[in-house]
């Protein structure tokens, strides 16, 4: 993954969910000027980030300074790259809040997203499949 980019997000496009917030950021970043590069899964792009795609599907991926993080700690990075959002890095990194978001968004948040996500993608496929 070489880029001249900072910071790179991989995101899943065809999530209601993910497309809605992750966009945000993007418009956000690019009203801004900041260095940040939003690759959707579903795009050729997911084959430099060395994932697949189900892999992706999963959760937030955010690539920066060389690191590979996911989850939590790659919205903290993102959001720590967004001068709006600088405190959501900060809230969400105390030591008291941090275990909660980590726990919220792994065993909560990501699987149920990722859920309906697949059953999307199910019901898709049934109706070409008719």
């Amino acid at each position: 993954m070489t880029d001249s980019t900072d910071t790179r997000v991989l995101f899943n496009g065809e999530c209601p969910v993910c497309n809605f917030e992750i966009r945000h950021y993007e418009a956000y970043s690019n009203q801004s000027g900041l260095p940040i590069r939003f690759d959707d899964l579903n795009s050729d792009a997911l084959a430099q980030w060395d994932l697949t795609e189900d892999q992706a599907a999963r959760r937030l991926y955010v690539a920066h300074d060389g690191e590979l993080l996911s989850g939590m700690p790659a919205f903290r990075v993102l959001w720590a790259q967004m001068p709006r959002y600088h405190w959501l890095a900060r809230v969400t990194g105390w030591p008291v809040v941090r275990p909660v978001t980590v726990f919220t968004y792994d065993k909560i948040l990501a699987p149920l997203i990722y859920r309906w996500h697949r059953r999307r993608q199910a019901k898709a496929q049934a109706r070409a499949s008719r």
